[in-house]
């Protein structure tokens, strides 16, 4: 039978196109075409930059609500990732925390932290890994910080006495929470106060003036959390337009001066040892006995110590370092009935005393909730002594106002930056490895489907539903989570909470005759702690019998 034609040419045509299809697919095979999280389109060169206000973490919440919790914008050239719920920070911090564990490199961690020797900025590998576990086993182990109590309790004595000798005064509640805090890590770390209080007089050469020490302090923070164009626009690096670059480099002369002074004296101190018997007492001791193990994975060496000695000190003073988008030089009005000063970001590292003096605040406008609080502590504590350390878990409402303190206003608003290592897949998007991504805290802390009312402070809802602050509850992550989690944490809750309860135990709190807690402002200001942006300005009198101010 005589085959058709038009049958055959049907058959010869399918095999053509067949062969052509399956030629495409073996010679040209299909580019896989990323599915990027969803964002703004970004303009040349400045990418998504203009669209980030002096408060970042608001402007992000803000674009969140119109892409999604997980967006890409770009910053400069670079593309960057901003997670901004719980279910989002969870999948980054956890499921997939092995590969976003590293840190961006950036010139603060090159030129302020000895070449990333400091923990916070070391890049994901066995340096960071063994600094981890020092960090857990040696300097932040809770035996280790327990037998700083000493310390803790002779400066809160100290604390309180300069306050009970201002009562009846208004006073600027940051200013003596600040100093409390350094005066603590001083001592636990550098094993003593390396400089001088207002009220000293002394001619030693290995001090420094408070106000200069605090100053380092402050510009190391700063340096390390601008919005450094270099580090995003990295062929505008050469010219360093804002001139952090040079500045990074002339505090980096100032620190290297301050720690030779102290490793000096810290190795005459062991040189000169009972009978060379030398038994280390604060974390610099330690650091110089670890430098000499032999059996270390990565020697140790000098810079290292240097970066270590930082990491201890600012990990204890600030939770995490932050991405900061800080306009320099910018001021802001003073309100006629609050402290003129108002310094960006003078005491801005010391985030304990940030968390309390937000808490003071909210307490301060809602008396009743200061009513409840010493309800409790004259029930569990009463009025014969000052409360210790020991008897925090007896005091959850205390706890709750530390909790929603911590949601509503985070002091890491925008946890700090993890890189991602390789390329991954994230709730059905591709981030690209080299990828920053930013957890942003303050966002989270404002879900209405996490949180009832999530503008109001309400200490209560902490009291109804159990929330961890260690990691593990991703609604809220004061220390961050994961890998590089902040290793300070215990101490810095212990300092936040028996410094909050000893407040309200031993003083009644009011605003100054002219002014009306309906009016206290709660304006924040964005830096490596968001602080209000008008200190509080307070008057206190004793609470407690006079004679337990007898320290």
């Amino acid at each position: 039978m005589e085959a058709d034609p038009l049958s055959v040419f049907a058959i010869l045509a399918t095999l053509a196109s067949l062969t052509i299809i399956l030629s495409k697919l073996l010679l040209f095979p299909k580019t896989h075409v990323p599915k990027l999280p969803p964002g703004p389109k970004p303009w040349p060169l400045i990418g998504n930059l203009n669209l980030i206000g002096p408060l970042p973490h608001q402007s992000l919440h803000k674009l969140a609500q119109k892409y999604g919790p997980i967006m890409q914008l770009k910053f400069g050239s670079l593309p960057v990732v901003v997670a901004s719920s719980a279910e989002m920070a969870k999948l980054f911090l956890k499921t997939h925390d092995h590969i976003f564990a590293s840190r961006p490199k950036t010139a603060a961690g090159k030129y302020t932290t000895y070449n990333y020797s400091n923990i916070t900025w070391a890049p994901y590998g066995p340096y960071w890994r063994q600094g981890r576990k020092i960090y857990l086993t040696e300097l932040f182990s809770s035996k280790r910080l327990d037998s700083y109590e000493y310390i803790r309790v002779e400066e809160r004595r100290d604390f309180v006495s300069r306050l009970y000798a201002l009562s009846g005064q208004p006073i600027v509640l940051k200013d003596q929470l600040s100093r409390v805090t350094l005066s603590v890590i001083s001592r636990i770390v550098l094993g003593k106060k390396y400089f001088i209080e207002p009220e000293t007089e002394t001619t030693s050469s290995s001090l420094v003036k408070l106000e200069e020490f605090q100053e380092m302090l402050d510009e190391l923070f700063l340096l390390n959390g601008v919005l450094n164009i270099g580090d995003w626009i990295p062929w505008l690096r050469f010219f360093d337009l804002q001139g952090y670059e040079k500045r990074m480099k002339a505090l980096k002369k100032r620190f290297d001066r301050f720690h030779h002074r102290v490793l000096d004296e810290h190795k005459a101190k062991r040189e000169e040892g009972q009978n060379g018997n030398f038994a280390p007492k604060d974390m610099v001791d330690l650091l110089l006995e670890l430098a000499e193990n032999p059996d270390l994975e990565v020697k140790l060496n000098h810079d290292g110590v240097k970066g270590f000695i930082q990491s201890c000190f600012t990990r204890l003073l600030d939770f995490s370092f932050l991405f900061l988008w800080y306009p320099r030089g910018s001021h802001h009005g003073i309100h006629k009935n609050e402290s003129p000063k108002n310094d960006l970001i003078a005491g801005g590292t010391d985030t304990s005393a940030t968390t309390v003096e937000w808490a003071m605040s909210e307490l301060i406008k809602q008396p009743n909730l200061i009513e409840k609080t010493n309800e409790e502590l004259d029930r569990v504590i009463g009025q014969h002594r000052w409360v210790e350390e020991r008897d925090i878990p007896n005091l959850p409402y205390i706890d709750s106002i530390v909790k929603e303190t911590m949601r509503k206003h985070p002091v890491a608003v925008l946890l700090a930056p993890h890189l991602a290592l390789e390329d991954c897949h994230v709730s059905g998007y591709d981030i690209r490895r080299g990828t920053p991504v930013f957890i942003n805290t303050w966002s989270i802390g404002r879900d209405p489907s996490v949180w009832d009312q999530p503008e109001e402070f309400r200490p209560e809802r902490f009291l109804e539903k159990a929330v961890d602050v260690k990691g593990q509850s991703f609604e809220l992550l004061p220390f961050g989570s994961g890998r590089r989690m902040c290793p300070g944490y215990s101490l810095g809750l212990k300092m936040i909470r028996s410094s909050l309860a000893n407040l309200l135990h031993g003083f009644t709190w009011k605003l100054p005759d002219t002014m009306r807690a309906e009016n206290l402002g709660m304006e924040e200001v964005y830096g490596l702690a968001t602080v209000r942006k008008f200190p509080l300005v307070a008057v206190m009198e004793p609470r407690l019998p006079v004679h337990l101010y007898q320290l």
